[in-house]
């Protein structure tokens, strides 16, 4: 038996998106992966006003379980509501590789999917692209497909270069297979070592900043395809104040280098409408949580450090929608 994600109190993407572009500014999705996670989303996401996508990994729906994960989304959509102010949640697929994978989502009340050829030839993606699509629409649920590959490692998906999406291919690809949004690859990368030191440059702080994203590549696929929905992934920053805390607490993070802030809102001001993060929330809960271990060893309540660490990480989402995806009084 399959879960309309409309009886969950869920959105899909495809009016959110028009209102983003509209608006210059991006939806944030946030990964998650467990009750303190998903509660410093809604959370941060309420207290700014900001429409979110809660986004799930493969490996996040093995961990989680897929019927747990199901009532936890339509859990968010109540705890908004009681915190005073009901935003558009969207349950989303994050990398999804197979049509199976993604019908099931759909089947266990997903509102969107994102459907990962990119490491398939040309052909054989907008195939897999196209099938799920056609599936995904019958129950009204929106995709995203992906052209270009993004380096690094983030759940499932590991990749050792990145291949820049080629600008002439967007059009016949987006046409042939229907789908609502585009991931594309710019210069993002997933996981938290994003760049060698040996890429980047020395600002006036001594701080190494990375090479810019291709904002020319971008360019050419909004002439190309104007109006629609760009999507980025491997979006996190990095915050070097986090890493610093998880060093000196005995973490062991070595050349961790992410997107700049800066570089996020130029690009969330075009039609890039969708942005995640990651490995940012990752490294603020792992700060607290290394934090709170180094400083009260005897400490063996669960409560007493992920309670911090959803609060540390509250605060590093609403950061993001105000400063960084504009996202903030947008619901």
């Amino acid at each position: 038996m399959s879960i309309s994600y409309k009886d969950l109190g869920l959105a899909n993407t495809k009016e959110l998106f028009k209102k983003a572009m509209a608006g210059k500014y991006a939806i944030p999705a946030y990964n998650f992966n467990n009750m303190e996670q998903l509660q410093a989303i809604v959370q941060a996401c309420v207290e700014t006003k900001s429409p979110v996508i809660l986004q799930v990994s493969s490996g996040a729906r093995k961990y989680a379980n897929k019927t747990l994960l199901r009532y936890m989304a339509q859990g968010a959509v109540k705890y908004a509501e009681e915190l005073g102010y009901k935003i558009p949640i969207v349950l989303h697929l994050d990398h999804g590789d197979t049509f199976e994978l993604c019908k099931d989502c759909i089947d266990n009340g997903f509102s969107s999917v994102m459907i990962d050829g990119s490491h398939h030839p040309y052909d054989e993606n907008v195939a897999l692209t196209k099938q799920v699509v056609e599936y995904a629409h019958k129950h009204g649920v929106t995709v995203e497909g992906e052209l270009g590959v993004l380096a690094g490692i983030e759940d499932d998906v590991v990749a050792e270069e990145s291949t820049y999406t080629h600008p002439e291919e967007v059009e016949d690809f987006v046409n042939k297979t229907g789908v609502d949004s585009l991931a594309i690859s710019i210069g993002t990368s997933h996981g938290a070592n994003k760049f060698k030191p040996e890429q980047c440059t020395k600002n006036a702080e001594g701080i190494l900043v990375p090479p810019p994203l291709r904002f020319d590549i971008l360019e050419e696929i909004e002439k190309r395809l104007p109006g629609f929905p760009i999507v980025l992934h491997g979006s996190s920053s990095v915050p070097q104040d986090q890493v610093q805390i998880i060093n000196n607490n005995g973490g062991a993070l070595k050349d961790a280098i992410g997107i700049p802030e800066d570089q996020l809102r130029k690009a969330a001001q075009s039609a890039v409408c969708k942005i995640n993060i990651d490995s940012d929330g990752r490294l603020a809960v792992t700060a607290a949580i290394r934090k709170v271990m180094a400083e009260k060893p005897a400490e063996f309540d669960p409560r007493k450090y992920l309670g911090p660490a959803r609060d540390s990480l509250k605060e590093l989402y609403k950061h993001k929608n105000i400063n960084v995806l504009g996202s903030a009084e947008n619901a």
